[in-house]
Order: C-alpha cells, then sequence, then structure tokens
C-alpha cells in the first residue's frame, strides 16, 4: 500500500490582509512528481513556502510522514525561485552544494574531504563539475539552477519540494533537470514542483495539483489534467485550442 507523506488539512495563510490560500487540502502519496500549476497570483510559491514554515499559516494543519514540519525536516528538501537569492553573494559552486549539508555537518563545522567528495559528485551529476571553483555570478542562469538542484541533491531527501526549477533555462538545462526529478521519482523520491508551461505538463508529470488560492482539482495527470479543470483553474485568462490532433493552451490577449 503506497504511504501518504503530505496531509495538509483547512490551510489558509495571507500577505498583510489579503487571503493569499484559502481551505487548502490535499493528500501527497510516496513516489509520486507532481506538478503545481495555476495562474499568476494563485499561490503557487506561497503555499511551498508556508508548508516549509518559511510563510506564516493562518489556519489548517500540515504533516509530513505523520510528523510536523519541524521534527521532519532533515528528510525534506527546497529549491526556491533562483529569483529570490542574492546570486552576488561570495560563494563558489561548491560551496552552494555544500550548504545541503550543513544539516548533516554542522553549522559551526567545516565540511571534510568526504563531504567535499559527495559535493563533487552531485555537481557531475548536473554536469557542473568543471564549474565547482567559479563564482555563482559568473553562471549563467542555467548552469545557476543546475548547482542549487545539486545542492539539493546532496541532502538526500526523501521529499523535494522546487519552485519553477525550470523557469528561464535553456532546453538542454530543462531536458537534465526534468530526467533527474523522474530519477528521483523512481527511487522512491516524493516530488513536488511549481510549473508554468501547461504544454509540458503531461509529458513531465504524473500528478497535478491545480490552484487558484484553493485546491481546484488534485489527482493522476491522466485524469486530472483536462481542459474542464484548467479551465476551472485560470478562468477568462486562458483558452484551449487544438492543433494537430494535441491540446495546447495559450494566453488570451
Amino acid at each position: 500500500m503506497t504511504e501518504t507523506v503530505l496531509k495538509v488539512n483547512n490551510l489558509s495563510a495571507s500577505y498583510r490582509k489579503n487571503t493569499v490560500l484559502h481551505d487548502v487540502n490535499f493528500q501527497i502519496n510516496q513516489g509520486t512528481l507532481t506538478g503545481i500549476v495555476g495562474p499568476n497570483g494563485a499561490g503557487k510559491s506561497t503555499l511551498i513556502k508556508t508548508l516549509l514554515q518559511l510563510h506564516p499559516t493562518l489556519t489548517g494543519t500540515v504533516d509530513f510522514f505523520g510528523l510536523p514540519f519541524k521534527a521532519a525536516q532533515q528528510v525534506i528538501g527546497y529549491v526556491p525561485q533562483r529569483g529570490s537569492v542574492d546570486w552576488d553573494f561570495p560563494t563558489n559552486a561548491l560551496d552552494v552544494v555544500l550548504m545541503g549539508l550543513y544539516g548533516r555537518i554542522g553549522w559551526l563545522k567545516l565540511p571534510n574531504r568526504s563531504h567535499k567528495q559527495m559535493a563533487m559528485e552531485k555537481l557531475e551529476k548536473m554536469g557542473m563539475a568543471a564549474y565547482a571553483d567559479r563564482q555563482i555570478s559568473q553562471l549563467s542562469g542555467g548552469q545557476q539552477q543546475r548547482v542549487f538542484l545539486a545542492r539539493a541533491l546532496v541532502q538526500d531527501a526523501d521529499f523535494y519540494f522546487m519552485d519553477e526549477p525550470l523557469a528561464g533555462v535553456d532546453a538542454a538545462t530543462e531536458r537534465a533537470i526534468m530526467a533527474i526529478l523522474k530519477e528521483l521519482k523512481e527511487q522512491g523520491k516524493t516530488v513536488m514542483v511549481v510549473h508554468h508551461d501547461l504544454q509540458t505538463v503531461a509529458d513531465y508529470y504524473d500528478h497535478v495539483l491545480f490552484l487558484n488560492k484553493t485546491v481546484v482539482a488534485h489527482g493522476d495527470t491522466t485524469s486530472i489534467f483536462t481542459k474542464e479543470n484548467i479551465a476551472r483553474t485560470y478562468g477568462g485568462n486562458m483558452r484551449w485550442t487544438l492543433k494537430e490532433e494535441e491540446s495546447h493552451v495559450v494566453h488570451s490577449q
């Protein structure tokens, strides 16, 4: 029987006095790769931050592996939006990846040779070993995203959250990232990804969560990713067209 690794009940959150999330309810099973989709302002990033206690909760409960976040955080990895990171911070790619091990090393201790080897292995996995000594500010957007994914991988977490990891990256990096995410799924890891491109959802994710301040629909992609649910989530901001017998969703002008 598949284990439920995340339970969210009646979750609400706000920015100042504006409600961003309202009465959010869903469960995530182990070994799934879920795309979180919805219009701008739907609360997708806020959802992840609230689950990880990076944003305050108004109401509701969140359980990871049957435990509150603080008790489970050692097995949870997080890749934030690239735009939220200070890329001018004076550090190189290897040091960024080593940050993923601080929970294991301890913040006041220095990484040893074994830790550096682990970090290098993940950089190599992401095709970034040759850039280990490069300052992160000197890397391209796609390279920066690969480094951040390597930092998450070195944690060897059981549950990964990623906030738009494919935004602004080149096609090769997108393919590399999705290959890693699918590999994590095959290893029994659980992954939730904020995703912006509806045309690739069906190819990339086995589960999808439609969000517009509350959960509109959630489940297996083959049954949930429908034009009806897209219309319910995006309202008048989207229209559905058919081209060469394939479904495409485009923004209305």
